[in-house]
């Protein structure tokens, strides 16, 4: 794993890259969301996960309506930079089922 540079990140022929969500306390994965420039930019200025919904073509960031957002701690890139890990601490939980993981049920 290597520190996240936005030049060295390589975003797919739609302009995507996966980002993976883990909580950085207690190593979980959370979520998987997707990320173009304009999202990962908003998310190292802002330091609160924003994704870019590939059904909604929009920007949205995490917890923007329900109010469970990811605080971003650390982010990195995977040996090839195709994929993005974001550390993150949660503020509540992160499925939209109210789990703590989407990969889990409520």
């Amino acid at each position: 794993m290597r520190d996240l540079e936005i030049k060295d990140v390589n975003f797919d022929d739609n302009g995507l890259a996966p980002c993976v969500v883990q909580n950085h306390e207690t190593g979980k994965v959370l979520m998987l969301g997707y990320m173009n420039l304009e999202s990962l930019k908003l998310t190292l200025s802002s330091r609160r996960v924003t994704f870019y919904s590939r059904s909604r073509q929009q920007l949205w960031e995490k917890g923007e309506s329900s109010g469970n957002t990811l605080e971003l701690v650390e982010v990195s890139l995977d040996c090839d930079g195709d994929a993005i890990l974001a550390k993150v601490k949660p503020i509540g939980p992160t499925c939209h089922t109210g789990a703590e993981s989407c990969f889990e049920e409520a």
